[in-house]
């Protein structure tokens, strides 16, 4: 599970890169008010949303003016209403302006993915199943999103290609069966987690005598799901993946799965709306 204390080396350059495309050689618009103007800025969620990001906003800000100051009302993980405040922003006009959208579109996407983590959590409150991210995630904000996902009530799956083994179809093909892949996969990377797909009962056996630590079950039926809990109880760990839908999302996490995998908590997730506007605080 990625933590904030995770991602906090990762946020500079994230920031400075966003900044870069933004502001490029400088914000022509925001040249246009006087250099000494200063303003307050109060920025508000125009839908109910779970809120991730705020430690991008701050680096936005610091990035473009350490003068700025923030005064949030919220914090990652919290759930919030139609148009409640989330932070107030003071300083130089100019710089405001210019930091607004870097910082909204770092705070709407993460939002976005947060919400989204926590209406499907919602969905299986109750039961003893987590439900994971995958690696679909938005090019370069992989650690983002996948703290978001925390955020919103969600677990993480492995990170990238070096923390866990995932051996689905093609690499079983390639090393000749699932026996032989689980094994080399058990030589090359001693106590790193293995997990094989299986798309049949007959695999998931295999799967099991070869010493497979997790077993994705790949389009499984319900019955199926359910006998493959009765055959791998205490010996490893299942994971369902693949044809989710909110309709059978809860049937499926009754079965006693250990997990479910949905690659919408990150592919799917929609910005929320956030506005940001002057105010005058006199």
């Amino acid at each position: 599970m990625l933590t904030r204390a995770d991602i906090q080396s990762l946020i500079p350059e994230a920031v400075r890169l966003a900044l870069q495309e933004d502001v490029g050689s400088g914000d022509i618009t925001a040249q246009l008010i006087p250099v000494e103007q200063r303003a307050t800025a109060r920025v508000i969620s125009r839908q109910d949303a779970t809120i991730c990001g705020v430690d991008w906003v701050n680096e936005v800000f610091r990035q473009v003016d350490p003068e700025l100051s923030l005064e949030w009302q919220v914090d990652d993980g919290d759930q919030v209403s139609r148009d409640q405040v989330l932070f107030y922003a003071r300083g130089s006009a100019r710089n405001l302006l210019t930091a607004e959208r870097a910082a909204l579109n770092f705070l709407q996407t993460l939002s976005g993915t947060a919400t989204l983590s926590q209406a499907y959590a919602d969905k299986v409150a109750g039961t003893p199943v987590k439900l994971l991210d995958t690696r679909k995630t938005l090019p370069g904000l992989r650690f983002a999103q996948k703290y978001a996902v925390t955020c919103g009530g969600c677990f993480n799956h492995r990170i990238g290609l070096f923390d866990a083994f995932l051996i689905k179809e093609n690499h079983i093909m390639a090393c000749g069966g699932i026996e032989a892949a689980i094994a080399t996969a058990k030589s090359n990377e001693p106590g790193k987690p293995v997990e094989v797909e299986v798309e049949t009962m007959t695999e998931l056996r295999q799967a099991l005598n070869a010493g497979a630590d997790i077993i994705m079950l790949d389009n499984f039926t319900l019955e199926a799901m359910r006998e493959a809990v009765e055959i791998t109880r205490g010996i490893a760990k299942l994971e369902a993946s693949g044809g989710i839908t909110d309709a059978t999302l809860r049937p499926i996490a009754e079965t006693g799965v250990d997990y479910i995998s949905i690659g919408a908590l990150t592919k799917h997730c929609q910005a929320v709306d956030l506005s940001m506007r002057l105010i005058d605080e006199k």
